[in-house]
């Protein structure tokens, strides 16, 4: 049979499966063993999800496609003598799978997913590099009862190391979720404390000011006031205006300084008169007329009596 890959297996774009696939499809059974295979024709597989049981030992094969873990139709899975140094992460996908054959590759471990495969009840992984640990834990594969052995013991302890990662897992969220919580908590630490700092800031701003204010106000207070000179000087002008007692005495004092004025008058017109050339005027005529019956009235009174006596008329 000549030595294709598995991209000759189909060269045809077509999604149908290659006639050559199809040929080698015997029942459920397909056999791509000793092809010369480096790559898996993983689309041409999913095309054929009667092909149960996959045989691809004996070829070239490095690694599986991601794609490969979609095959979820397989039952059994032969990929003995081959140059696979990892399995896909989503291997475990393949829940379907109960034999898997995976001898002389170049394996030393196996997906955490490989937990999965909940109806795995056949494995080989003789003639591979694997961990010490799990090559203690798979065992020899020298018959049926021992590959059935080393299927549940490799289960169990990779149910054991997915445990272990979920609760480190756990762990690893939970301490940064802490460290989350302490980053937030330093934050509104920090926050807190600058506001604490603008607020102080501003008491001492308001503060420094007020001493600058009182300062201005105690200086203009020190400062020399400057002297008026005397004549400068202006009498304080009372908002309010002169009450009734004022304005009654301020009429009062008129009053006297008129009637003082009149007498004063009257008597220097009474002496012009007398003392005078001018006693036959008119004028002075009728004053003493007026002055003679006056005195003449004021007879009986001898207070009056003397003042008049007293003033030195002729």
């Amino acid at each position: 049979m000549p030595k294709n890959s598995g991209k000759q297996l189909n060269p045809n774009p077509n999604p149908n499966p290659n006639p050559s696939l199809r040929e080698r499809l015997d029942g459920n059974e397909l056999d791509l063993s000793l092809s010369g295979l480096t790559e898996v024709p993983t689309r041409e597989l999913a095309a054929l999800p009667k092909a149960t049981i996959l045989d691809l030992s004996c070829n070239c094969i490095v690694m599986l496609p991601p794609e490969f873990c979609s095959l979820t139709h397989l039952i059994k899975l032969d990929l003995s003598k081959n140059k696979l140094q990892e399995l896909p992460a989503d291997f475990g996908r393949l829940h379907n799978l109960q034999h898997l054959d995976l001898y002389n590759n170049k394996l030393t471990n196996l997906p955490v997913s490989f937990a999965q495969l909940k109806n795995l009840k056949w494995l080989d992984l003789k003639g591979n590099p694997l961990d010490p640990l799990l090559e203690k834990v798979a065992g020899d594969c020298l018959d049926e009862k021992q590959c059935k052995q080393s299927a549940a013991n490799v289960l169990r302890y990779m149910k054991t190391i997915q445990s272990e990662q979920d609760r480190e897992k756990q762990r690893r969220l939970q301490v940064e979720r802490e460290l989350e919580k302490r980053r937030e908590a330093e934050l509104r630490a920090k926050e807190a404390r600058e506001r604490e700092l603008r607020k102080r800031e501003k008491m001492e701003e308001k503060e420094r000011r007020r001493k600058e204010y009182d300062a201005q106000k105690l200086q203009r207070f020190n400062e020399p006031k400057e002297e008026k000179p005397t004549g400068m000087l202006e009498k304080p002008v009372s908002s309010a205006g002169p009450s009734a007692s004022q304005k009654g005495h301020l009429f009062h004092q008129v009053l006297l300084k008129v009637l003082l004025f009149l007498l004063l008058c009257t008597v220097i017109t009474v002496v012009m008169c007398r003392r005078t050339e001018l006693p036959h005027e008119q004028l002075c005529s009728a004053v003493n007329h007026l002055y003679e019956d006056t005195l003449h009235a004021l007879q009986g009174n001898e207070i009056l009596q003397r003042i008049l006596r007293s003033i030195p008329f002729p």
